[in-house]
C-alpha cells in the first residue's frame, strides 16, 4: 500500500509530549531501536525523503497491529494506518526527542486518533479472521509457519492462529479502555511508565485496567473453551 508523500500541509496536530525515558533503563537492543527512529525522525523534519520511506517501512507493521487489534477489521486497520501516516508527516516538526522516544509519540499520535474513530463509530464491526494472511504487513503467518513442513509444526501453528483468533474476538468484546491497556502492554510491550504517558493516566490506574482487562479476557476466553467443549461433546455423542 503506497501512502501520501508530500500531503497538504497545515498546523503540525498536537500531541503529547514526555520525559525522555533512561537510556539505562532500556536493554541494548531497545535502545538502538529508538536511537534509529530518533535519528530518522530528526532526517525527515530535515527534509530527508529517504528517512521518511524508512520511517514508514520500520513502522508500518507496529501501527497497523495496534489498528487492527483495537478494531478487529482489517478495512478499518488499513484505512487507519494510512491515517496515521499522513498525520505523523504533518506532525514531524512537533516531535522533541529531548521530552520523550520517538515510540512514544507515535503510539500516543496513534491511540489518539483511534479513541477519534471510535468516538465517531460508537459501534463493532464485525472482525475478520486473523487465519486469512496478510503478508509482510499484518499478523499474518511467518515465513517459517509457511515453511514449516512436519505434521508437529504444522499443528502448532494452526493452533497459534487459533488462538490469536479467538484473542481477538475476546478483545472486542471488553471496553476500550481495557482494550487499549492490554494491547499495549501484552501485545506491543510497553511498559506502564510509557503506557501512562501515552493514556494520560496515573501508573497506578494503568496497571488496574491491564489487570481488569486480562482477568475479562480470561473470562471470556474460559467461557468459550466451555462452550467449545460442550458442543464437541455434544457432536460426539
Amino acid at each position: 500500500m503506497s501512502f501520501v508523500q508530500d500531503p497538504t500541509s497545515g498546523e503540525p496536530d498536537r500531541v503529547a509530549s514526555h520525559p525522555a525515558k533512561s537510556a539505562a533503563s532500556l536493554d541494548p537492543a531497545r535502545a538502538a531501536e529508538q536511537e534509529q527512529l530518533r535519528e530518522l525522525a530528526l532526517a525527515c523534519i530535515s527534509g530527508d525523503a529517504g528517512a521518511w520511506q524508512q520511517l514508514v517501512r520500520l513502522q508500518h507493521r507496529r501501527i497497523y497491529g495496534i489498528c487492527y487489534r483495537f478494531t478487529g477489521s482489517q478495512t478499518d486497520a488499513e484505512d487507519l494506518t494510512q491515517d496515521v501516516f499522513i498525520k505523523l508527516y504533518r506532525s514531524l516538526s512537533s516531535f522533541d526527542p529531548s521530552k520523550g522516544a520517538f515510540q512514544t509519540w507515535i503510539v500516543t499520535l496513534t491511540r489518539n486518533l483511534l479513541v477519534d474513530h471510535f468516538r465517531r463509530t460508537r459501534q463493532d464491526r464485525a472482525t475478520d479472521s486473523l487465519d486469512v494472511s496478510l503478508g509482510d504487513e499484518g499478523d499474518g503467518p511467518t515465513r517459517a509457519d509457511q515453511l514449516a513442513d512436519n505434521r508437529v509444526d504444522q499443528f502448532e501453528t494452526v493452533a497459534r492462529r487459533q488462538m490469536r483468533a479467538r484473542i481477538q474476538v475476546a478483545l472486542k468484546q471488553i471496553s476500550p479502555e481495557l482494550r487499549e491497556a492490554v494491547i499495549l502492554r501484552d501485545l506491543e510491550d510497553l511498559d506502564y511508565k510509557e503506557i501512562a504517558q501515552v493514556l494520560r493516566v496515573p501508573e497506578g490506574t494503568v496497571k488496574s485496567r491491564i489487570s481488569r482487562g486480562r482477568a475479562e479476557l480470561a473470562r471470556i476466553l474460559q467461557r468459550e473453551g466451555v462452550t467449545r467443549s460442550a458442543a464437541t461433546g455434544g457432536a460426539a455423542q
